[in-house]
């Protein structure tokens, strides 16, 4: 006696999934919120619910703030040589190679002449995508050689620093020689009565932050940029003291006195403009 008949057979419904293109959308760091990217460059990289702002490449950073075709490039084809020959997983050439390949640069230094509404300066810029924007004995010799250009020009010199590897140790002591190298330079200068305007965005650390980028007569920093030496937990380990929270922050570091001003990037350009026209002779 059959107690149970089997029922019909059913085909469980795969409904099909729409295939969604990759890249349309970010992640923001700062509050979570996924912006879609559009939006997000139409606000140039800034997250629209937090202000939390992004890393630009040096091309996004020369769109923003110089006029259109105004750049000449200065010593555009200088590399890094491998003074110690250094040898690990990867070798310093090849590390030189990929960032190359990566960013279009051959160093992570750009520097040149542009102007802002048309009133000329020298620029030096870092890009933090090239090894960290750390300083070797190229980038060294191109901001030195900006602001001797700037010195004999008697122009307006403005470096926005990015940069989270402070000196490059793959250059041993020539690397470390490049903090003195370009202090000089910028002392020559302000000797002269120029405008030198550093502007720190994140991250701004180590020996780069220790030498020209806090020599500016004007500092000014983005919001929530990363700006200081070396990191908190080093700190507090070499002081034996807790440190306060965020106190490596742009707002932490405009509160104490160390820089002038916070400007959203949005408003950066106006901003250098007026500083231009108001301090310069």
């Amino acid at each position: 006696m059959v107690l149970f008949k089997r029922g019909p057979k059913y085909t469980r419904f795969q409904p099909k999934k729409k295939d969604i293109p990759g890249g349309l959308w970010t992640k923001c760091k700062g509050c979570g919120a996924i912006i879609y990217n559009k939006t997000l460059e139409e606000n140039y990289k800034v997250c629209p619910k937090c202000n939390y702002h992004f890393t630009l490449s040096w091309q996004e950073r020369i769109n923003l703030l110089f006029d259109k075709g105004s750049v000449i490039e200065f010593n555009a084809n200088i590399e890094s040589m491998d003074p110690l020959e250094f040898k690990g997983p990867k070798s310093y050439k090849e590390k030189l190679n990929e960032a190359q390949r990566a960013t279009g640069l051959k160093e992570a230094a750009i520097t040149g002449e542009a102007k802002i509404e048309g009133k000329s300066l020298v620029f030096g810029l870092t890009d933090s995508s090239f090894i960290m924007g750390s300083m070797g004995s190229v980038v060294g010799e191109k901001i030195t050689r900006a602001t001797e250009y700037a010195t004999s020009k008697r122009l307006p010199l403005i470096i926005i620093s990015a940069s989270g590897g402070g000196a490059r140790m793959y250059e041993g002591m020539i690397s470390l020689m490049q903090m003195a190298k370009t202090s000089a330079a910028i002392s020559r200068y302000q000797k002269e009565g120029l405008l030198f305007i550093s502007v720190l965005t994140n991250p701004t650390m180590a020996g780069v932050m220790a030498s020209f980028a806090s020599l500016g007569d004007v500092i000014i920093a983005e919001p929530k940029a990363l700006i200081g030496f070396t990191g908190p937990r080093v700190i507090e380990q070499t002081i034996k003291q807790r440190l306060p929270e965020g106190f490596q922050s742009s707002e932490f570091l405009l509160e104490h006195g160390f820089i002038d001003m916070i400007v959203p990037r949005k408003e950066l350009r106006g901003r250098l403009y007026e500083i231009m026209n108001y301090l310069e002779d």
